[in-house]
């Protein structure tokens, strides 16, 4: 197996987790995000328990700046374990 570069995994998890949340924010600015939630949750025989807030650019910013380094901070934790298993099992 090969080994990870933590920074690359990081940017490319981290990238995957604000644009989700990008996304998230355009749904929520442009109205279609209780649509979302209502048909997620009936596909998942759930009701939707959930009420939505008006759209605030910056609070849709944080959503999205917090997630991005959320995401680059697991993608680098994963490399990381996966190089010193791999490392370990060689």
């Amino acid at each position: 197996m090969k080994t990870l570069d933590p920074i690359h995994v990081g940017i490319i998890l981290g990238l995957f987790f604000g644009s989700l949340h990008l996304i998230w924010s355009v749904f929520v600015a442009i109205g279609l995000a209780g649509w979302w939630l209502d048909f997620v949750t009936s596909v998942h025989f759930l009701s939707n328990p959930f009420t939505l807030q008006v759209f605030d650019p910056v609070r849709a910013l944080t959503l999205i700046v917090v997630t991005t380094v959320v995401g680059f901070v697991y993608g680098y934790l994963f490399a990381f374990i996966w190089n010193k298993v791999h490392k370990m099992v060689k």
